[in-house]
């Protein structure tokens, strides 16, 4: 029963990698792109890492603190690649919705003052 669970959640997770991949190529411009290989990170590693830890219990301390881990830097991650392509001026498709930042401030000088 352990063994058949821990397969149904690693073929879930593989499910979420192969819905990313075809959102990876599907998706009008790096917005999009971003957020569909976040999903992939996230919840496709979850479960394929949960599936582990439920089918060997040895490594499911080790599973965990993975999970943690990835949790902890895969929204970091896609949040900075977000900011950068938008500092930077990607192409956003029509129909992407963006709330406009304000770019970091400058004072006189030529020099960035902090946020």
């Amino acid at each position: 029963m352990r063994e058949t669970i821990g397969l149904i959640f690693v073929i879930i997770g593989s499910l979420f990698y192969v819905l990313s991949s075809i959102g990876l190529i599907r998706m009008p411009d790096v917005f999009n792109r971003i957020q569909a290989s976040t999903k992939a990170t996230t919840l496709g590693n979850f479960s394929i890492l949960l599936g582990v830890g439920i089918y060997e219990p040895d490594l499911l301390g080790r599973v965990l603190l993975m999970i943690l881990f990835i949790s902890l830097k895969s929204p970091i991650g896609s949040s900075v690649l977000t900011r950068a392509a938008y500092y930077s001026g990607a192409y956003r498709a029509e129909n992407t919705k963006t709330y406009f930042i304000e770019t970091p401030a400058q004072d006189e000088g030529g020099e960035q003052n902090e946020l």
